[in-house]
């Protein structure tokens, strides 16, 4: 076991930190690390769920505030910005900073985590606060960076690069920089000149979930699925990186009585890869349930009495997840099929080929289309229980001996050490 010899006061900072999006898990994932040994966690966002008396939220942080939003629409749809657009940027800014001075006093800090702030620019004037902040004080962060900007296209067209190219990320001596995959730390590193550390995504997995409670195994009854009826699960929200049209096809496919449960909707990214995907499921002739009202953080009833679930709860009932993704930061949807202990399909991603793959998780696998091969494999997987049992418990050990929550306390261990001393 570690000896962590000073107790912190950690502020982890993020525009929304709130529902199932992968910033917000692995900030929870991160905060149980740290309060099991023994430091205090604190959190400032524009929407949170935390408790009121560890938080601080300011509206204006929150990366779809009509003030943010209308910068927005201007910076990533122009080559030139507007000189009304700069000032607009410096006032939220300043406003922002001040803000943050109040939560490192009022909450008597030792320490910064960002998340994803300082690397993705979904709210410029909040990267711009924090880094005139550390350059002010000198104050210790670690920027747990999980997007780069120039991994998304829309980001690509703008008139702030002289911002970006400064900001998301600043280079600077206080901030210890952790990314969640290699390609992220090998393009930081040639972009900017910054060294990393590499902390992928992790999952619990020392104490695996506990069975399904009799709440949960009303599921697939609540779905209106038969007894035969195979549940695939695509556990993600509905955007185009996550190629569901492939899901798609391959239940299309299999020719067997399955049914592929979509479990959240679009967010914030529009809506026409939504009715897309409606139609091409429909044109398909493929059951399709898009369940994200029924799916929440917490169980409960809907307005017209019907249960709400949880993913947790959908996991285990699900014979196959899909996850076809065309790009990923990393993959929570990944790790947990494997904690749950579910076959899973998956597109073979660059972070998968460079940092998953290669640990010997065993995948019905495809490389940007299906295959006959893909699903045959799928078929024989789905009408296999004993290989695909096999299979979940082999990725399990592989999940445990490399995205445990040991692995991420030993790695936090050593940054924390680094700033403070052992």
């Amino acid at each position: 076991m570690l000896t962590w010899d000073r107790s912190l006061r950690i502020g982890f900072i993020s525009t929304r930190f709130e529902g199932t999006d992968g910033v917000s898990l692995e900030t929870e994932k991160w905060a149980a690390v740290l309060e099991k040994n023994g430091h205090q966690c604190f959190y400032f966002a524009g929407i949170c769920d935390r408790p009121a008396d560890v938080s601080m939220v300011v509206p204006e942080a929150f990366f779809q505030h009509p003030d943010n939003a209308s910068i927005n629409r201007v910076v990533y749809s122009s080559p030139i910005r507007p000189p009304d657009i700069t000032r607009r940027i410096h006032s939220l800014k300043n406003h922002l900073k001040d803000e943050l001075y109040r939560f490192i006093s009022q909450f008597d800090l030792n320490l910064l985590i960002t998340e994803n702030v300082q690397a993705i620019p979904i709210h410029i004037p909040l990267g711009m606060a924090l880094a005139e902040l550390i350059a002010e004080t000198g104050f210790p962060v670690i920027g747990h960076h999980h997007d780069m900007f120039w991994e998304r296209k829309r980001f690509l067209t703008n008139c702030v690069w002289d911002i970006l190219n400064s900001v998301f990320p600043p280079h600077m001596p206080t901030i210890r920089h952790v990314v969640i995959n290699s390609s992220a730390s090998n393009q930081l590193a040639l972009r900017t000149g910054i060294s990393s550390t590499l902390i992928p995504n992790v999952m619990d997995f020392d104490h695996p979930p506990p069975p399904p409670d009799d709440y949960a195994k009303k599921v697939r009854r609540d779905l209106g699925l038969d007894a035969s009826e195979y549940l695939i699960l695509q556990p993600t929200r509905i955007v185009q990186r996550k190629g569901i049209e492939h899901a798609i096809e391959l239940v299309s496919r299999l020719f067997l009585d399955a049914r592929l449960v979509i479990s959240h909707a679009s967010g914030d990214e529009g809506y026409e890869y939504e009715k897309f995907i409606r139609e091409y499921a429909e044109r398909l002739g493929v059951p399709t349930l898009f369940i994200a009202d029924i799916i929440k953080e917490k169980r409960g009833l809907t307005e017209d009495g019907r249960n709400i679930y949880t993913l947790n709860d959908v996991y285990p009932q699900a014979a196959l997840v899909t996850y076809p993704s065309d790009f990923e930061g990393f993959g929570n949807a990944f790790l947990e099929a494997i904690y749950y202990r579910r076959p899973v399909l998956v597109n073979n991603y660059s972070i998968f080929n460079y940092d998953i793959r290669p640990k010997g998780f065993r995948v019905i696998e495809f490389d940007g289309y299906i295959t006959q091969e893909t699903v045959e494999t799928a078929r024989r997987v789905l009408q296999n229980p004993s290989l695909a049992a096999e299979m979940a418990e082999h990725n399990y050990l592989l999940g445990q001996r490399h995205f445990s929550y040991t692995m991420l306390e030993r790695r936090l261990h050593t940054i924390i050490s680094s700033i403070f001393g052992e």
